[in-house]
């Protein structure tokens, strides 16, 4: 048994979707003024189809909405019959086709996707109501209009071609507290957080989603709201580190005045799925390497944490941050990548004594513990490069070598033009 509700023009539809849900979770959505519902089973709690439909009526009444209510045995009589007729209509099972006999072929035009040019065709042949377009032999009309010509004859009938798709409620995963007392400071925050978290937890692991975004609203004594929101890197729902990530932004931009009221909510995605591979060696969980970015961007300054960046430069040394985001294997795109030379370049260079003879570095001495230099048996070089002459801090002309030492090690060292001296930058490992 199905009922349908359709509402004056105007009308909210959520108010309309809040009235059906009181009455049945599996719902449909029809347009903005109608909604189909299934009544089976709640014979058992208000009665017969009609005192059902009453109720719905009264229901609708206190939410301050007229509605027409229709109830039949199929979702297309009832859909056809509630356009149709005004009040309640209640139509027994098995009897749609008797009861929409007399409505009028151009109704169909309202819920079919078909095209509506056969209703001249309908015409032509004499037909003006839904009965007599249900008398036809259905073979007859299948040979001269095809599944075209029977799909409106089906809906003549009042039978439907698709079961109920139930309307999916949307959820909100939030919490919120009222405090008796207004507090000031992170330590009695962090209780509240905690207290917030472990219910919004809970909820994202019974739906099977994750935080993408999280959202901390502080609604503070002076009526204003402090709100702050955190891209989380991954979708976690772990409370405590949830409540870490929000505690560790809020002491970076606490609140300007003592909280009344806290609320928090996420934005959910769909959970992540791990793999671990019996090849490599796992990496920390996405909530601890969060938990860490979050402690040192508190500590070191937000853009001061994360990974370098190559900047496209000839300038030695420069680079861009970028947040931390790893790698769980060493393999890019399906394809296993192979170990590359790689310099191991000096935040700051070291100081050198080099001898040069012949235009070419013959020894390097190095005031370094665990760098004693060496005679130089092979040598690549100059590659002289300079730039920014316009400013004097950040300008560089330079020649760089790259130099294999008597004692194993391959260095990269340079002779700044500007001072006349001889650095070790980095080390090629």
């Amino acid at each position: 048994m199905f009922g349908a509700l359709y509402a004056a023009e105007g009308s909210p539809t959520s108010v309309l979707i809040e009235v059906a849900r009181e009455f049945s979770p599996r719902i449909e959505r029809c347009g903005p003024r109608e909604v189909t519902l299934d009544l089976s089973g709640l014979t058992h709690l208000f009665g017969d189809a009609r005192t059902i439909g009453a109720e719905l009526r009264r229901t609708a009444a206190d939410h301050r909405l007229r509605v027409r209510v229709a109830i039949a045995g199929t979702r297309t009589a009832a859909r056809l019959l509630v356009r149709h007729r005004a009040g309640l209509t209640v139509v027994e099972p098995g009897t749609e086709a008797e009861s929409l006999a007399p409505l009028p072929l151009t109704l169909l035009t309202t819920l079919s996707d078909k095209p509506s040019d056969l209703i001249a065709i309908f015409r032509r042949w004499g037909l003006s109501t839904c009965g007599e377009l249900a008398a036809l032999p259905p073979h007859a009309v299948a040979a001269r209009l095809g599944q075209d010509g029977v799909g409106w004859q089906r809906l003549a009938r009042g039978e439907d071609a698709l079961p109920l798709v139930p309307a999916i409620p949307e959820e909100r995963f939030e919490q919120a507290l009222d405090l008796e007392w207004p507090i000031d400071g992170l330590e009695p925050l962090s209780f509240v957080l905690g207290r917030l978290m472990d219910p919004l937890s809970a909820h994202l692991e019974r739906r099977g989603r994750g935080a993408a975004v999280l959202h901390v609203r502080l609604h503070l004594v002076t009526r204003e709201v402090h709100e702050r929101s955190l891209q989380l890197p991954v979708p976690m729902r772990d409370a405590r580190t949830l409540r870490t990530l929000a505690l560790l932004d809020l002491e970076s931009h606490p609140p300007a005045a003592a909280i009344d009221r806290v609320v928090v909510a996420v934005d959910p995605t769909p959970g992540r799925i791990i793999q671990f591979s019996l090849l490599t060696r796992p990496l920390p969980s996405p909530e601890q390497l969060s938990t860490l970015n979050a402690r040192l961007a508190a500590l070191m300054g937000e853009g001061r944490c994360g990974s370098p960046v190559e900047v496209d430069s000839w300038q030695p040394g420069v680079f861009e941050m970028k947040p931390f985001a790893p790698r769980d294997s060493n393999v890019v795109n399906g394809a296993e990548t192979s170990p590359v030379v790689a310099l191991r370049r000096f935040r700051i260079p070291i100081p050198a004594r080099v001898r040069v003879e012949d235009g070419k570095p013959s020894r390097v001495s190095i005031d370094r513990r665990g760098m004693s230099g060496g005679r130089v048996e092979t040598c690549a070089g100059p590659w002289r490069t300079s730039g920014a002459w316009w400013d004097n801090e950040l300008g560089w002309n330079r020649d760089e070598w790259d130099v294999t030492l008597s004692d194993g090690a391959t260095y990269r060292i340079f002779r700044d033009r500007r001072l006349d001296a001889w650095c070790v930058e980095g080390i090629v490992d």
